[in-house]
């Protein structure tokens, strides 16, 4: 195996730093953020990251199993969790329950908590979940169903670079989510993708052309909106691959550029991701005004 070339599970998880530490009876962060809404104005999201089992899909630049077990969790620890944030958070009109992978996954999310967890969202105007493009189907129908508001979907579609993609190591094609993001919306699910900025194996010139790129496809897919997620280190996979010159983090330039362009659409929502903004250039003029920039055009919605 070529293991630049070709990254699989094994030279992936080769390349890993240890796990934190994490408790399967609580969530490993909980938090409001503001969101620009779906039908303008802002609204207060309650984020709740659930602790579950790790993602079966190992993606090369993914770092969210720092934060899972091993072993899946009981029936009822995860509505548990969700009602432990939940009585420690403000109210809010939208909840996310992001788990490092996928919420339909049934040895991440039993589904046989699905009936609690909704109830638990009953106050909550939209629910938004994140899910790998192949395990959409009858349980997200089933799921939506349950809910008392409407239910959106996360999922990753990274880059529509053929070759990039294919060394994500994600299991996926541009015909897999397109798919799954037509079935969402033939069933009335509200979508949204992720989109990295400046993947591995991409110049910075590349990096604002292929992200422009993408967020036309998930528009055309029929994508609601996009979030666009500055590409980082962190899972050691990352690290060495910047060693080995195949990897740089995208600059602020390029962040402005791509978020520019998604809002020029006008196609859908568009957010930059910020929630790790403080590593992305941190010598650029006026690097505090610019930030704060990006953040008043994710909540506008607006080229500022």
């Amino acid at each position: 195996m070529n293991t630049i070339l070709v990254p699989d599970d094994a030279w992936v998880l080769a390349q890993r730093p240890a796990r934190n530490a994490v408790s399967a009876d609580r969530p490993y962060a909980f938090l409001i953020e503001p969101e620009g809404a779906p039908g303008g104005g802002v609204v207060d999201v309650a984020t709740v990251f659930l602790t579950n089992r790790e993602c079966p899909y190992r993606c090369l630049m993914c770092d969210l199993w720092k934060n899972t077990l091993q072993t899946s969790v009981a029936p009822g620890e995860i509505p548990g969790q969700i009602r432990w944030a939940l009585t420690r958070l403000p109210s809010a009109r939208h909840l996310k329950l992001y788990n490092s992978g996928n919420f339909f996954d049934a040895k991440a999310i039993p589904p046989e908590d699905h009936a609690e967890i909704a109830r638990l969202a009953t106050p909550f105007e939209r629910v938004i979940i994140e899910c790998h493009p192949r395990l959409i189907g009858a349980r997200t129908w089933a799921f939506r169903d349950r809910l008392a508001g409407d239910l959106e979907v996360a999922m990753g579609l990274e880059t529509v670079h053929l070759d990039v993609l294919a060394r994500l190591n994600k299991r996926m094609t541009l015909d897999d989510f397109a798919i799954a993001a037509h079935s969402l919306n033939t069933e009335r699910v509200a979508t949204r993708a992720f989109i990295l900025v400046r993947p591995p194996f991409l110049s910075e010139i590349e990096a604002l052309l292929w992200a422009k790129r993408s967020l036309d496809f998930a528009f055309r897919a029929g994508v609601g909106c996009c979030s666009l997620i500055p590409t980082r280190t962190g899972n050691g996979a990352m690290e060495e691959l910047e060693r080995l010159g195949h990897f740089a983090p995208p600059s602020l330039e390029t962040l402005e550029s791509a978020l520019e362009y998604g809002l020029s659409l006008r196609a859908g929502r568009v957010f930059l991701d910020l929630w790790d903004i403080d590593h992305v250039s941190p010598d650029a003029t006026n690097r505090v005004e610019r930030i704060a920039r990006l953040a008043r055009m994710n909540l506008e919605q607006r080229i500022m």
